[in-house]
């Protein structure tokens, strides 16, 4: 197994943070990583926003839910889908962007700011740096669009946490592999069991590890998914002028 490998299949999210500098030459290793990431049509259609100065990572992390490692961390990238950048290549030719007004272009968005943020973190976790992923910079669009300065056919989609860890996570088990690979076809079989074992098995690792709150799967999930916990996301859009709704 090459080190590549040991990278990805190590992955946690930790959020316990030194509060070591991260260099200036790692950092830019870790934003090139993003920036070299492949984007549906090499749109390019990406942006990340490096924010350093305490203050504001503070106030980030308050309109993320109050999420203290987004302040504590040294450094905190937020990923933004960009067709600003779009807008001025189709003016540039004498068309007119539509793509924002396209469920494809809700889908492309988020899977091209998936995949820069992957790369980003692969390449933070290799040099030693911990990383989380933050959901929660959607929680109230608007505020952070207004306290970034994010023009128009912008959207925050998702932070990252940088930083040298203070007190290492544990990496959590996976549902089986049986749910996650299908050969050839999608295999509805085994998945309900499977789910009914992960959660015995989630909580028995908390209990291991001294964590007799730790819940199961099912009910860490269960709240979440069963109601839209962030209301402010498609009128937030709309009034960046991006609809999706064709």
């Amino acid at each position: 197994m090459n080190d590549v490998i040991t990278t990805l299949t190590n992955r946690k999210s930790d959020r316990s943070f030194t509060d070591e500098y991260i260099p200036n030459d790692i950092l830019d290793t870790i934003i090139e990583a993003g920036h070299k990431a492949p984007t549906s049509k090499n749109g390019q259609h990406v942006s990340v926003i490096v924010v350093r100065e305490p203050s504001r990572r503070a106030k980030l992390a308050e309109y993320a839910g109050n999420q203290p490692w987004v302040a504590k961390a040294p450094a905190f990238l937020v990923i933004v889908y960009d067709m600003q950048k779009i807008k001025l290549a189709c003016e540039a030719t004498g068309k007119t962007m539509e793509l924002q007004n396209c469920v494809e272009g809700a889908l492309l968005g988020g899977v091209d700011c998936g995949i820069t943020l992957a790369a980003m973190q692969t390449a933070a976790n290799s040099l030693g740096l911990g990383t989380v992923p933050i959901g929660g910079i959607r929680n109230n669009p608007q505020e952070v669009i207004d306290f970034l300065g994010l023009p128009p056919y912008t959207f925050a989609m998702m932070g990252l946490c940088l930083g040298y860890v203070k007190n290492p996570s544990l990496i959590r088990p996976r549902l089986p592999m049986s749910t996650f690979r299908h050969d050839e076809n999608y295999n509805l079989e085994p998945l309900q069991k499977a789910v009914a074992a992960y959660n015995e098995e989630l909580v028995a690792f908390w209990a291991s590890h001294g964590r007799t709150d730790g819940k199961s799967w099912s009910e860490t999930i269960g709240p979440s998914y069963s109601c839209n916990e962030r209301p402010k996301i498609r009128p937030t859009f709309t009034k960046q002028g991006m609809t999706f709704q064709d």
